[in-house]
């Protein structure tokens, strides 16, 4: 593999996790961004309470997404083998808190009744 394109990526993270489960993740990643930014411009303002509990959920979504890539790669925090894994950790427990962050204020303004202004 001598240069790295986007359909190899895919075919790597269909590897990792089965086509069925990452396409499904793909979906479920739309649907939450197309349900957040609905929220956004239905109330034309963030609500800081909503992210403020948003943001308590971020830890959560870190830890979740690291273990859920170590479950799905057969791997332990002791297979990491240098800076680049490291890194490469970081870089999923970060998108798994912002995740998280989002699909959590989502969920609140969704099923929580808008109030008047």
């Amino acid at each position: 593999m001598k240069e790295l394109t986007f359909e190899t990526l895919l075919a790597v993270f269909e590897e990792i996790f089965g086509a069925g489960l990452f396409w499904t993740m793909v979906a479920l990643a739309v649907v939450v961004t197309l349900a957040y930014l609905f929220v956004l411009i239905r109330d034309r303002h963030i609500a800081w309470r909503k992210f403020l509990l948003a943001q308590v959920s971020m830890p959560f979504g870190a830890v979740a997404a690291v273990w859920f890539v170590l479950t799905m790669t057969h791997s332990q925090l002791a297979d990491l083998g240098g800076p680049v894994d490291v890194i490469l950790m970081l870089g999923i427990a970060g998108a798994g808190a912002v995740g998280a962050a989002i699909l959590v204020y989502t969920a609140q303004s969704l099923v929580q009744a808008r109030r008047p202004e």
